[in-house]
């Protein structure tokens, strides 16, 4: 199944996520290059919640751009199988290899998110909204994990409970707590 069959499919958890599964939808319906970054209004991403076995830590990184603990994530770059995105990402920006996907393989959660202009790179980019498709998936917290120097400067597994805290995004506290919930359920 395609990805944007899945979002079609998604069953939305909440107002926002209702409102912000129409958004795709219509982005999609209107823009040919949605899952690439180059469309200057909106694109996919994929991100990822990466939690323990207990369920009682998840792997975050400081991200460099945001100045804040974060979860894991990234670009689709034009990749269309928003999965495969999150499970490279994971593996990119903490080192972690042995992953387990949890919930079927399922989107978790969507959030239309958006990101302040910025310089990466050495240029500027403009704001703009990231389309985020959410998974959650399992790690052993004792294997080996480095940080990806050009996107985060630290990589720690931190209490579950910590993870809206340790984040400065007010924006970002929502698609955090969601996923939280969901993961202590799995």
């Amino acid at each position: 199944m395609s990805f944007i069959d899945e979002l079609k499919e998604y069953t939305p958890k909440c107002e926002q996520e209702k409102k912000d599964k129409e958004f795709m939808l219509e982005a999609y319906d209107t823009f040919p290059n949605i899952f690439v970054r180059e469309n200057n209004f909106v694109h996919f991403t994929s991100s990822a919640l990466v939690v323990n076995k207990d369920r009682t830590k998840a792997l975050l990184i400081f991200h460099n751009i945001y100045n804040s603990w974060a979860w894991v994530g990234g670009h689709a770059d034009g990749e269309e199988d928003l999965l495969a995105v999150a499970l490279r990402e994971v593996r990119e920006e903490t080192s972690v290899k042995n992953i387990k996907v949890l919930g079927d393989g399922k989107i978790m959660s969507i959030d239309a998110l958006p990101v302040a202009g910025h310089i990466k790179r050495g240029k500027y980019v403009s704001s703009h909204i990231h389309f985020s498709a959410a998974y959650i998936f399992e790690a052993d917290e004792n294997e080996t994990i480095q940080i990806k120097p050009d996107e985060n400067s630290q990589v720690a597994w931190q209490p579950i409970d910590k993870v809206v805290e340790l984040s400065t995004e007010p924006h970002m506290k929502p698609a955090y707590q969601k996923l939280v919930d969901i993961a202590k359920t799995l």
